[in-house]
């Protein structure tokens, strides 16, 4: 009997043998791979991380230019100096010209380098310079003045009517100790005396009648006498004149009248009419002439008599009466007629 072809060799399991298996192939792991990349990328970054810090060691000692603030306001020159690496010194200062808030000067000038931390001093306006409002009331016009000049303030003068002395300050706005911007104005009120009114009209009347009027309005009364025509004690003159706008308390001065200057009127008696009448004019008198008819020759324009008679005392301007004779011879007797047969 023909044998079947072969087939696989099987194996008798025996109880107490052992066996031997064909192994599968292996898989390489890649565990190994995966930590070697890690350590490389590790190295990497630490390599980035050191150079990094060389780099930003390296710009730290690396000077920085110094930035230009000036005419900036402060935020932002603060901002600028912070952003260059450097630090910030303000000083607030008064000025003239700088806007309140804006650097007028900076230390060290711009573009000066620096190392990165120092200071930048920054000089920033506070505005205009101001100064405090002395105490000038009770002053004279020309101290006050003078003393806010040098308090470096300008001075506004107010004449108002005032009781007190003229020129005295009597008051002030801005008050004692105000502190103002330099070359601010200051008003001070001045007494220019007190407020005017018009004198009123006196001449005419007695001076008692004048002095009473004028000092019942508040005006003080000055005397002045002089000669006059009017009579004693009548005010012909006033200064200053009626309507005059003066302040109370200001002195109005009154002419008064001594009365009409007298003079002894001269005797004239006997004398011819022009020489009486030439020594009477000549002393201040009036000539009236009235004339009387003489039967004396010798009498004629002689002065027979006069009025007042002289040595009397009359005021200049008086009339004088004098009598002239006139002779006139007398008619002729009339011629007796024969009577009639």
């Amino acid at each position: 009997m023909l044998a079947g072809p072969a087939g696989p060799a099987s194996t008798t399991y025996t109880p107490g043998r052992y066996y031997e298996y064909d192994e599968p192939a292996r898989r390489r792991s890649f565990w190994p791979w995966l930590l070697a990349l890690l350590l490389v990328a590790g190295a990497l970054v630490g390599g980035w991380f050191a150079y990094q810090e060389l780099q930003g060691q390296l710009s730290e000692a690396k000077p920085v230019a110094v930035p230009d603030v000036e005419g900036t306001p402060e935020r932002l020159a603060v901002r600028d100096i912070r952003e260059a690496g450097l630090k910030e010194l303000v000083v607030r200062e008064e000025h003239e010209e700088a806007k309140r808030g804006d650097v007028f000067r900076q230390d060290p000038q711009p573009g000066e380098r620096l190392a990165r931390g120092n200071f930048v001093t920054i000089y920033v306006s506070e505005g205009l310079p101001k100064t405090r409002v002395p105490n000038v009331v009770g002053k004279s016009r020309d101290d006050a003045v003078a003393e806010l000049v040098g308090a470096k303030l300008k001075a506004n003068v107010v004449p108002v009517n005032s009781l007190e002395p003229v020129d005295e300050v009597l008051a002030q706005d801005f008050k004692p100790g105000t502190e103002l911007i330099v070359n601010s104005t200051v008003r001070i009120n001045v007494s220019k005396g007190p407020r005017p009114i018009a004198v009123p009209n006196v001449v005419g009347s007695p001076f008692e009648t004048a002095e009473s009027q004028l000092q019942g309005v508040g005006f003080a009364v000055a005397r002045d006498d002089v000669e006059s025509d009017e009579a004693a004690g009548i005010v012909v003159g006033q200064s200053p004149a009626a309507g005059a706008q003066q302040g109370k308390g200001s002195v109005v001065t009154l002419q008064v009248s001594e009365g009409p200057v007298t003079s002894q009127i001269p005797d004239v008696s006997s004398q011819t009419e022009a020489d009486a009448r030439a020594q009477l004019q000549a002393s201040g008198f009036v000539v009236q002439v009235v004339e009387e008819i003489v039967d004396d020759q010798s009498l004629d324009g002689l002065v027979l008599s006069q009025d007042p008679e002289g040595g009397t005392d009359a005021e200049q301007g008086t009339s004088v009466v004098i009598v002239v004779g006139r002779f006139e011879e007398p008619p002729p007797e009339p011629t007796p007629t024969e009577p009639v047969p």
